[in-house]
């Protein structure tokens, strides 16, 4: 059997900056790779999760001119948690405005999560400057799927333990109220500043739990650190709370203005984040995409054959003329 491909070397940039965005956001920029390259933007999830070291890997250094960032108020940008003049319509010109700063005329764009969702938009927004799309978990933020997660439906019937820790935190502070995303984003934006933390944490900890088929510690350590999962929680909530600032249906419905844009989907069998069924019924909209699904993996990139899946679609798009 063919060997599976593997994580590329660990590498630093070979250059990083801050970005001004306006309205008090200064985004991290890095690349990394070869800087004579193709050109590929990485998009992290959460929203507000930031990027990491590993995200590097998944890209051939010498063929790509690899570009990271993390998104308004998460992760190594400024200011972290600011929830101000932080949508979608906000990111996507952040994703312009760094793609004109470096003067790339066309990228591949990769996405995973709530990435996914960014790489869909960006690309229905900008069709030209995209070369190809490699997406990973997809999440077509329509209202159902967040309630899936965090409003008590499919995902707490399938880790009712891990569920019921969280909700025991949140209704120390919302009483008699009915669990929600809205009464959870209430407590993580208002002035109680411990309970804030407590039920961001509480959060991020439910949903890392769910992100990996079987269970991983080192996965889940990243709850240990509080900007992480105030960062990302505050975020998630603000975007659920708003239908991710989109129309209902926006993804689905302007698929036609990126049909010929070359696309791989990878998506695990078992994700529990968001379940395959957001890949499928993309795949109906995109007739000439390419699916695949992990038949051993959960939500993560790093998940089963998600990763091995996602570099071999890295290395495939690198090919294209």
């Amino acid at each position: 059997m063919p060997q599976k491909p593997e994580f590329y070397p660990n590498i630093e940039p070979y250059h990083h900056f801050m970005l001004e965005v306006g309205d008090g956001h200064s985004l991290y920029v890095e690349q990394c790779g070869n800087p004579k390259g193709q050109p590929v933007v990485f998009l992290h999830g959460g929203p507000g999760g930031g990027c990491s070291a590993n995200d590097r890997r998944f890209f051939d250094p010498e063929i790509y001119n690899i570009i990271l960032f993390d998104q308004r108020a998460c992760g190594r940008s400024h200011p972290l948690g600011k929830l101000e003049f932080n949508d979608t319509q906000h990111l996507i010109a952040d994703i312009e405005a760094i793609r004109q700063k470096l003067a790339i005329k066309k990228w591949h764009v990769f996405g995973g999560s709530w990435g996914s969702t960014l790489a869909l938009v960006y690309a229905q927004a900008h069709p030209k400057h995209v070369k190809s799309l490699c997406l990973r978990g997809i999440f077509l933020a329509r209202p159902e799927n967040a309630h899936w997660l965090f409003g008590g439906g499919g995902a707490s019937e399938i880790f009712p333990d891990h569920w019921q820790e969280y909700t025991d935190i949140l209704s120390q502070y919302i009483g008699s109220e009915t669990i929600s995303i809205a009464a959870a984003y209430d407590i993580m934006v208002g002035e109680d500043k411990v309970a804030a933390l407590a039920v961001a944490k509480a959060w991020a900890l439910w949903e890392i739990r769910c992100c990996t088929l079987l269970p991983n510690p080192e996965y889940v350590a990243e709850c240990d650190d509080d900007d992480f999962c105030w960062a990302m929680a505050r975020h998630e909530a603000h975007f659920m709370m708003s239908d991710c600032f989109l129309s209902p249906k926006q993804i689905i419905n302007e698929c036609h203005k990126i049909e010929h844009i070359p696309t791989i989907i990878v998506h695990g069998r078992y994700d529990v984040v968001c379940t395959v069924e957001n890949a499928h019924t993309l795949l109906k909209h995109l007739p000439k995409a390419e699916l695949i699904i992990s038949q051993n993996a959960g939500h993560a990139s790093s998940d089963g054959d998600n990763k091995h899946h996602l570099i071999s679609a890295t290395d495939k798009l690198a090919r294209l003329s």
